[in-house]
């Protein structure tokens, strides 16, 4: 099949055009590179560098003739998200939207779209389930409850089917090496964790230790991007297969603590890793954990790369050679 990776340059984005390569399909990657990077591009692939802002253009490259689009271009900084709602508004909604009348204007019918946990909000209860209530606790969340909701009424409207795919935390690089463009300006706790082994952060600042966890910090699960990557390809499979939508989770299933995350990266690294307790972020969980039951029994889909040793040994093999 030919496939239309929308953000495919980005961290996550070139994990799954890999796969969708590895898996024997054409791969077309459109991005901006306003955080992904040519260094993580394949020669297998064709780039064109764009923006889903630009509609016309936008609709010009879909009009090509693919079987098949994923969807990962967004604004993902939650906290940013609170403080600059527009930008979001803009980027992840007024530019999902140019994504799904130009599938409609060229005849593109199936979409995987990168959704997140961030649409359920404070959990009622663990492990989450895709029948959990959806309450976004801030607007990066909302905005992905917002095209989710799209999806489902431009199913309804104009039968394009979607696999709407809700991460929980991402982490670690690809297992075979293949990728090594770093992240720009991380806010994820694995990310930031490297970058104080290489000394590039002084310190890992640990937002509470107090919750009522194995530790007391807080409790995370964290999916490794070769496992989400797998989840692209399998849902886009599902919903071609059945002419259906999806909405399911993609989670290890398994919590790993900040401090289990700082120690393991303490052991594999050989590095101190200084880390400094500080006061809880407001809203912030004691636990999140997933379940991926349904991905399983309709996917077939598991983690395979998600233990922590996996998470954080392939995180150092990309991150080791910028150490200080």
């Amino acid at each position: 099949m030919k496939i239309l990776v929308i953000g495919g340059a980005g961290y996550i984005g070139s994990h799954v055009a890999r796969e969708f390569l590895d898996q024997g399909h054409e791969v077309v990657v459109f991005d901006n590179l306003s955080s992904g990077t040519e260094e993580n591009l394949f020669p297998e692939e064709r780039f064109i560098r764009g923006d889903i802002m630009d509609y016309p253009f936008l609709e010009k490259v879909m009009s090509e003739g693919f079987d098949a689009l994923v969807h990962l271009a967004a604004f993902k900084a939650a906290g940013e998200s609170m403080i600059k709602p527009e930008k979001y508004s803009l980027n992840n909604i007024n530019g999902t939207i140019h994504i799904l009348n130009a599938a409609c204007a060229t005849g593109i019918r199936y979409i995987v779209f990168s959704s997140s946990a961030a649409t359920y909000g404070e959990p009622r209860y663990l492990p989450i389930d895709e029948e959990h209530p959806t309450n976004p606790e801030n607007y990066y969340g909302f905005t992905k409850l917002e095209i989710e909701r799209f999806l489902s009424w431009y199913d309804k409207l104009k039968g394009i089917k979607y696999a709407a795919l809700r991460y929980f935390n991402a982490a670690g690089y690809d297992i075979q090496g293949r990728i090594r463009g770093l992240e720009r300006n991380p806010a994820n706790l694995l990310p930031v964790v490297m970058e104080t082994a290489c000394g590039i952060r002084p310190e890992v600042q640990v937002f509470g230790n107090d919750y009522d966890t194995i530790d007391g910090t807080g409790v995370r699960d964290y999916i490794h991007v070769n496992d989400l990557a797998v989840g692209h390809v399998s849902a886009l499979e599902y919903i071609m297969k059945h002419n259906t939508s999806l909405t399911v989770n993609l989670g290890s299933e398994t919590g790993l603590s900040v401090l289990q995350i700082i120690e393991a990266a303490r052991r594999i690294t050989g590095r101190p890793i200084p880390a400094r307790i500080v006061g809880r972020r407001p809203g912030d969980p004691a636990k999140l954990t997933a379940s991926a039951k349904k991905a399983r029994e309709l996917l077939g889909w598991q983690a395979k790369y998600s233990d922590v040793d996996t998470l954080v040994q392939t995180s150092w093999e990309v991150y080791r050679p910028h150490a200080r």
